[in-house]
């Protein structure tokens, strides 16, 4: 029992910070999603589901969702891809090979608000960079941002170049760590380098895979300063994404009901999607 006490008191700082910081918020929230009232006045009243019902019913709200469907989609299965073809020619251990995954790390480390300004410049549909590049080898120039049919593809471009540096060294890792005698055996087997990778590699990095793909899908719900910076959520409506329109909702509209209930509905998804997850594919990890 001693020893127990001991164990929780170690660990009460962080469980102080954990309830005061994360447990209470998603309370708070969750009981705001059920008051109506302006984030300017001091008193609420009960609205049961109605703060609910006003969402699904809210057509920006379900695009919104589709947006940020989209993006996910794309930053778990484009961004772990390349990231995992980077890390695979990037596994070695010559100084051009050190050089090159720096390089590629870099973006990570840099500022999200310095990073859509600098794409932003970039993409300019009239002295952009981009544009320049495009007439250069013959190719029509975008409207990049400035279209509702370029905009999110524009946003999700960004999105993978500041990710891909930080999942390339992910993976780098994890090669590193499978250990080099299963492929001296691989090789006694006379297995060919495309069925070593899918045979061995691919297995062995289940767990990098999983922690990836859990962390993506993550973070990609969460997108919030490039839209901030870049678009504002547009042109009509088309990058607009989850926690952009919880934050019109609570601080441009000041209606702290639809956006309590949004931040739920966001905790619940990604609550759902972790779950599955975890699901159906921890059963397929290899730790060994």
């Amino acid at each position: 029992m001693k020893k127990q006490y001991k164990s929780y008191l170690y660990i009460m700082p962080a469980l102080i910070g954990v309830l005061v910081f994360v447990i209470y918020p998603i309370l708070y929230t969750i009981y705001l999603s059920f008051q109506s009232g302006s984030l300017m006045s001091p008193t609420f009243t009960f609205a049961g589901l109605d703060n609910y019902k006003d969402l699904l019913k809210d057509g920006d709200f379900i695009i919104t969702l589709k947006n940020t469907a989209i993006y996910t989609v794309a930053m778990v299965t484009i961004s772990i891809s390349l990231a995992l073809v980077f890390a695979v020619w990037l596994n070695k251990q010559s100084f051009m090979h050190k050089l090159t995954q720096t390089i590629i790390f870099t973006p990570h480390i840099v500022s999200l608000v310095s990073i859509g300004v600098l794409f932003m410049w970039l993409m300019n549909p009239d002295y952009g960079f981009l544009n320049f590049v495009l007439e250069k080898i013959g190719l029509e120039p975008s409207t990049w941002l400035s279209s509702d049919k370029t905009a999110l593809f524009s946003i999700i471009l960004v999105g993978i170049w500041k990710t891909v540096g930080y999942n390339t060294l992910v993976f780098v890792a994890g090669l590193q760590g499978i250990p080099k005698y299963i492929y001296e055996a691989a090789n006694l087997d006379n297995s060919g380098p495309i069925k070593t990778f899918f045979k061995v590699t691919l297995p062995l990095l289940s767990p990098t895979i999983f922690f990836l793909l859990i962390t993506t899908t993550t973070a990609s719900f969460q997108v919030f300063d490039l839209i901030n910076v870049m678009t504002k959520g547009g042109p009509i409506n088309s990058t607009n994404m989850l926690v952009y329109y919880i934050y019109e909702a609570g601080f441009r509209y000041y209606d702290i009901g639809i956006a309590s209930a949004a931040s739920v509905f966001l905790i619940v998804l990604v609550g759902i999607l972790t779950f599955a997850h975890f699901k159906l594919l921890s059963n397929k990890v290899h730790y060994q």
